[in-house]
């Protein structure tokens, strides 16, 4: 009885190991979690995305940008590389989430030319990135075809694209096509901070 409980405690203590390494970087999902759902969410020509539309694609990229970073726009051309790579097979969507002159819903149409993909506003109430716990600008989700979370954080490990060495959301989309968990499921995201307004609390 003595062993069995030791050994009850035991699973207890390793369960516990591996839970507390979920989330470690992001206060609101864990990997594995169900990806939060987001609807209606506009682009300059007024045209609406839901994660719903992208339901015959075995992998989704969702990406927390904007305009008036410089780390998000150095980013830029390595999202369009991503985007090609995987053309047919995985989506990508760009949410910007800011609400300040530059980032509004005016000014992403002429940036979205260049993309190859979609280019949307959050809501007013920046529910989905608040939704995805997302921090900074840029940062990466990559979704399976179940639409769980199987990484987030960075897109790879150096903001300077000739000193990177780990390509990790490239490699998360692979392993996901495969219906794998890439090596890595989540790092600390680079860039500028996600400009939150703040919610008044009702009396």
């Amino acid at each position: 009885m003595v062993r069995f409980s030791r050994i009850i405690a035991l699973l207890l203590v390793l369960g516990f190991v591996s839970e507390s390494f979920a989330g470690k970087y992001n206060k609101t999902l864990s990997i594995g979690d169900a990806a939060p759902e987001f609807k209606g969410l506009q682009d300059a020509d007024g045209k609406t995305y839901s994660l719903a539309d992208w339901k015959d694609k075995d992998a989704v990229v969702v990406i927390f940008s904007c305009n008036t970073c410089p780390t998000a726009v150095d980013y830029e051309d390595r999202v369009i590389a991503l985007a090609k790579k995987f053309e047919g097979r995985a989506a990508v969507v760009m949410i910007n989430s800011n609400k300040v002159e530059g980032d509004l819903l005016p000014q992403l149409g002429e940036k979205a030319k260049k993309f190859n993909f979609p280019y949307v506003h959050d809501d007013e109430a920046q529910s989905t990135a608040r939704a995805y716990g997302a921090t900074f600008t840029p940062e990466f989700f990559v979704l399976n075809k179940e639409r769980k979370i199987v990484y987030m954080g960075a897109f790879d490990d150096k903001t300077k694209p000739d000193d990177v060495s780990a390509h990790y959301v490239a490699d998360a989309v692979a392993a996901a096509l495969e219906g794998k968990m890439p090596a890595v499921t989540e790092t600390v995201a680079r860039g500028c901070t996600v400009r939150y307004v703040r919610q008044r609390t009702k009396k």
